[in-house]
């Protein structure tokens, strides 16, 4: 049963990834620790523990992370994809969290966590890799304990926030570069152009909301969201990027795989946050590269059906 930490900054399909995580037997949550990214941290931390509390597992603990990219300020302004809230403006609509926040700060939970752990734990950063990275930088001892490093960011062909970059690595590259090609830990990298071909529609999301007291609650926070893939996509839909890397880490295997040696561009201009993946038949995992597993392929109708079922 693999053990997991969820690295989040919620975000409407963060939610859905959260709840996979915490209501899939195959797995035990350990922590979830917030970032920012899909908007500030005071509200992606109060959106993980409001969604805690709606699925009943304030049990789990909730630690505080990065505000901040590592080196350059945050190039995240307001969000028009997932609303002002990163819910849709329907935030507050989940329960009100009785469960306090941890005391411990983000990366300091994931050190001890990991230490404590008497099984290698898997981290799923869902969002901009700045706890990662810190994680890493100051506690290099932990990466004996971790299993691998499952991470939903990047793109092979190009970017959903710029022409070249993914959202989640976009945020804070530099971090990005120190986790995927400087760190040797295990990865698998689940990028979007896996991702959008996991979209659901709206038939989907309808099926959802009527699955139960879980999808009543969170299908209504897609609205903008929804609103916003409808033009992306030519349809009425939506993209969970962050619960395809879930479900990996929940069921390893569930994605097919392939190593390729990738960078992050870090320097300033129209590829900063980009992934470079070298695809050649003899690729070379020389300076500034690291190979890691990349997610190519999966059973798209086989991932709905267990998200729906999780939802359920």
């Amino acid at each position: 049963m693999p053990s997991l930490i969820i690295d989040t900054d919620p975000g409407v399909d963060d939610a859905f990834a959260l709840a996979l995580a915490v209501r899939s037997p195959q797995a035990r949550v350990l922590a979830v620790t917030t970032v920012f990214g899909n908007t500030d941290l005071a509200q992606t931390t109060r959106n993980a523990q409001r969604l805690l509390a709606l699925l009943g597992r304030e049990d789990i603990p909730v630690a505080a992370g990065a505000a901040r990219p590592l080196v350059y300020p945050s190039p995240v302004e307001a969000d028009t994809v997932h609303g002002d809230d990163g819910l849709s403006g329907r935030a507050l609509t989940l329960p009100e969290p009785t469960a306090p926040l941890a005391e411990e700060d983000a990366v300091s939970l994931m050190a001890r966590l990991v230490r404590e752990s008497p099984e290698p734990v898997t981290l799923v950063p869902i969002g901009p890799l700045t706890n990662i990275a810190a994680l890493f930088a100051a506690h290099p001892g932990v990466k004996a304990n971790v299993d691998r490093v499952v991470v939903m960011g990047g793109g092979l062909t190009g970017g959903n926030v710029t022409a070249a970059a993914e959202f989640n690595l976009w945020c804070d590259p530099e971090a990005a570069y120190r986790v995927l090609v400087e760190e040797d830990v295990p990865t698998v990298l689940v990028p979007i152009d896996l991702t959008y071909q996991c979209s659901v529609d709206g038939a989907w999301l309808d099926e959802v909301r009527a699955s139960g007291p879980v999808g009543a609650v969170l299908e209504p926070l897609t609205e903008t969201y929804r609103a916003h893939y409808g033009r992306v996509l030519g349809y009425d839909g939506t993209v969970m990027h962050d619960a395809v890397a879930v479900a990996e880490a929940v069921h390893p295997g569930t994605l097919t795989t392939t190593p390729m040696p990738i960078t992050v561009d870090t320097a300033p201009g129209p590829r900063r946050g980009g992934t470079l993946a070298d695809r050649r038949l003899i690729a070379v995992d020389g300076p500034g590269f690291r190979t890691v597993e990349v997610a190519t392929g999966t059973d798209v109708a086989a991932f709905r059906d267990l998200l729906k079922a999780r939802l359920g």
